[in-house]
């Protein structure tokens, strides 16, 4: 028997029932679900679900609901990210995966296996006398699929923007920073976070290593960094970083390298093109892998758009998938 399997990853780009910006819901479906179709995805991560409730509603994702409709994704498997409390999502930036197989189990990891590191501000007005924690922004949902004979583990990641973290007394205003030193600090901060992310999902996955050597795992996502970031190199933890060998069956590999140069792009910011999203597997998956594919056909320029606000109905990040086949 052989088992065909399509993974995919799609940053929805804030993703709520509400109009933002003059765009309508009813728009949004419109241009975002073609990509979904197109995807044809057996699993699918999704980021920024939005779930925060409007006029007195308890939070729910009613926008993705809606955006699934007549979709076959509509009756997939799911796993979701919830608020600090375990019994509603979050009321923004969900995590969101989708599976045509059955989900075994699944779970949230923030701060489970990494204690939030602390910082001594330098530049903050008013100094604090003792030092701050700083946590993610956001948790990472693994989901254990059983796909065929053996489990698959899928990571779905959103990882911290490169934007400069908040540091109380030194913003003018949202995009602006009253001193060079301020926003310095500030993006230190963003850079801990998102390294720390990074940090604790390589945790987690070791811990599947650690049980089985040949783990079927797939890392999918909005890493916010390209191959030469530190959030890439700490994931794949390639054979020249670490040094050693033996290590080798603990490396992840990321798929877009079988993309040529000219389209290896998920991001469009001011005319550069940018990898942000990727789908990184084990040395055991990337044996069954076939192929990847990146939709960036229709992909606009986030910064120029928001530059001018003319707010895309379309998301600034164009979706990924990959395909695998196996014998069973």
């Amino acid at each position: 028997m052989t088992t065909k399997l399509r993974i995919g990853s799609f940053n929805l780009e804030n993703l709520a029932l509400a109009p933002a910006e003059g765009v309508t819901f009813e728009d949004r479906v419109k241009a975002l679900r073609p990509h979904l179709q197109r995807m044809s995805a057996d699993i699918l991560c999704l980021q920024e679900i939005n779930a925060k409730g409007d006029h007195g509603h308890t939070r729910s994702l009613g926008a993705l609901d809606q955006l699934l409709a007549d979709t076959p994704y509509a009756s997939f498997n799911r796993a979701v990210t919830t608020n600090e409390s375990g019994d509603k999502p979050r009321d923004v930036h969900n995590l969101v995966i989708l599976s045509r197989f059955p989900i075994t189990e699944f779970a949230q990891i923030h701060h489970h296996l990494v204690h939030p590191p602390t910082v001594q501000p330098v530049t903050a007005d008013p100094l604090p006398d003792e030092p701050q924690t700083v946590r993610w922004d956001r948790p990472i949902l693994h989901a254990t699929i059983r796909v065929g004979r053996r489990p698959l583990h899928v990571f779905n990641l959103h990882l911290r923007a490169p934007l400069a973290a908040m540091i109380a007394g030194q913003k003018l205003a949202p995009f602006v920073w009253a001193s060079t030193r301020g926003w310095a600090e500030g993006y230190f901060l963003a850079d801990v976070k998102r390294a720390g992310q990074a940090f604790e999902t390589r945790l987690a996955i070791d811990a599947l290593f650690d049980v089985d050597e040949s783990a079927l795992i797939a890392v999918c996502g909005d890493f916010n960094a390209d191959l030469t970031d530190t959030p890439l190199r700490m994931l794949i933890a390639d054979v020249e970083d670490t040094g050693n060998g033996k290590l080798s069956s603990r490396m992840l590999l990321p798929l877009e390298t079988n993309i040529p140069d000219s389209s290896r792009y998920t991001v469009r910011h001011f005319g550069r093109r940018q990898m942000l999203d990727h789908i990184l597997v084990s040395r055991a998956l990337m044996t069954e892998f076939r192929g990847m594919e990146i939709h960036n056909e229709l992909l606009a320029d986030e910064l120029i758009a928001y530059a001018t606000d003319r707010r895309d109905p379309d998301s600034y990040h164009a979706p990924i998938v990959a395909g695998f086949e196996w014998a069973d």
